[in-house]
């Protein structure tokens, strides 16, 4: 008989854009992001918690409502989380929406709109948002923990800031 029965095994998850992810269980739950936006919800009290992955800031009407679109990603993160938890207060933490190209404005800056919609819609459902690591030019790498709520956070150059490194040198 092995010593290790008592050891505790995380399971872990892999959150593909246009995700959500929520589980009574622990989970360590990891995503990639540019310019998309990931929202970690969690009830403290309940210990349980829950993340989107969003591409596009608003569902327009057409065609289905996914969680593709911050505006849907976000109240159904919340009511996930909220279900699971038996109610209660919740806190959220926000990640992303950086500036993935040199020429991120107008329609093109995806990154300033989803991080502007995350902050606007969290504050309307009066969820509390006690961290962030938002917009610049990196993308970033995200491990969170849907039992503590602590997340893990690498941030990685974007296309542009790459080109900008290394400025006109040929690399083979």
């Amino acid at each position: 008989m092995s010593g290790h029965t008592n050891q505790r095994i995380n399971k872990t998850h892999y959150l593909y854009p246009g995700t959500i992810f929520t589980h009574l269980e622990r989970h360590l739950v990891t995503t990639v992001l540019g310019s998309c936006i990931s929202v970690c919800v969690w009830n403290e009290k309940a210990r349980v918690g829950g993340i989107n992955h969003y591409l596009l800031p608003l569902w327009n009407g057409e065609g289905l409502p996914t969680p593709k679109y911050g505006n849907v990603a976000i109240e159904r993160l919340v009511e996930k989380v909220s279900r699971l938890a038996g109610g209660g207060s919740l806190i959220a933490k926000v990640f992303g929406g950086a500036s993935m190209w040199a020429q991120g404005s107008g329609a093109l800056a995806v990154g300033d709109r989803n991080v502007e919609l995350a902050f606007r819609t969290l504050e309307e459902l009066k969820i509390k948002v006690v961290s962030q690591d938002v917009g610049g030019g990196m993308g970033r790498k995200i491990i969170f923990d849907t039992q503590s709520g602590t997340v893990l956070l690498k941030r990685n150059p974007s296309v542009a800031m790459r080109a900008e490194m290394n400025n006109g040198k040929h690399i083979s």
